[in-house]
């Protein structure tokens, strides 16, 4: 009677394993040969997460370390040279993945070291969007202002384009992208009680790889502009865009984003202005992160009695899921 309880326990658990491996449909093969089986969340500058029931916190693994990819989900690829297709991934003998279209009519055979992007397509809204918070302390120039700062983030992804609170992106073929943008900006340096920003602008990325992005941007935008001058009367002038972004994220747990837009003014003669921020992200364990930055706005036609400049610090602590 003990043998038999013993052996019905013993294939019980077998059975809770074998359920369990199945449900864990992501598999991965690393170059130490060790198998890592779990949920795939995302795969973006050069470092996978995956989510396993072994572990209380998701697994941070360098792409490039990775030797083979098991997986029945379909996802959202990109690849070095612009590509974005949409399928299964398959790895092969030779390290190669193929990438099988959600027909199972086409396919694509690639490196390893080709795919820059990964993310999961069939799992509802709640997979598709990614969110974070911060708390910090900022610095203004405007009256030497110190103030606390609570700030989020929030980016939706689609099968061709991705949008975030002040952003929207339309992904095109061979890294070519459409960004349309509405900005607003507030400060007493120059005098603005509002200004208003409506863009669209294209976008191509130069360089696109595991260890970082390079892009510059073009385009048109119509600026408005509230001042809170008695003796200024408000202006609107339409823009043109010449811009660039460089993103460093293969540097251990520091990432580096510079962005600088110029806007030379059509309406205005030989008005233009200039934005420019750079962030420096760090980050910690359980998914939290230090971060800090500097914006900084340029007119070189500024109102009377307004200054031509002002900039924006920040230092935040922050966690995002």
């Amino acid at each position: 009677m003990f043998s038999f309880s013993k052996s019905l326990t013993s294939l019980f658990l077998l059975l809770i394993t074998c359920v369990t491996a199945f449900a864990q449909q992501d598999s991965l093969l690393l170059d130490s040969n060790t198998m890592i089986i779990g949920e795939i969340k995302s795969m973006d500058k050069g470092v996978l997460i995956i989510e396993t029931n072994y572990s209380d916190s998701d697994f941070n693994i360098e792409w490039l370390e990775i030797k083979k990819i098991y997986t029945q989900s379909v996802f959202l690829t990109s690849l070095v040279d612009g590509s974005r297709l949409i399928g299964s991934l398959r790895s092969n003998e030779d390290n190669s993945i193929t990438i099988t279209n959600r027909e199972g009519v086409d396919e694509r055979e690639v490196l390893i070291s080709e795919i820059v992007y990964l993310k999961p397509l069939e799992k509802g809204f709640w997979s598709r969007l990614d969110a974070a918070i911060d708390f910090g302390i900022s610095f203004t120039k405007a009256n030497n202002l110190k103030q606390f700062t609570l700030g989020t983030n929030l980016k939706y992804t689609e099968d061709k384009w991705s949008a975030n609170i002040n952003a929207n992106n339309y992904f095109l073929p061979k890294d070519w992208y459409l960004s349309p943008q509405v900005s607003l900006l507030s400060n007493t340096e120059q005098l603005l009680d509002l200004r208003t920003v409506v863009s669209m602008g294209v976008g191509k990325y130069l360089v696109n790889t595991n260890k970082m992005y390079w892009g510059v941007l073009t385009g048109l935008s119509y600026n408005n502009e509230n001042f809170s001058s008695d003796i200024a009367e408000d202006r609107s002038s339409f823009e043109g865009i010449l811009g660039t972004e460089l993103n460093i994220f293969d540097a251990k747990d520091l990432s580096i984003i510079t962005r600088l837009i110029t806007y030379p003014s059509f309406s205005e003669s030989g008005r233009w202005r200039v934005d420019w921020n750079f962030d420096l992200k760090y980050d910690l364990p359980l998914d939290f992160y230090v971060r800090t930055g500097i914006t900084l706005n340029y007119d070189n036609q500024p109102i009377a009695g307004a200054s031509d400049s002002d900039y924006f610090w920040n230092l935040a602590l922050g966690w995002e899921w």
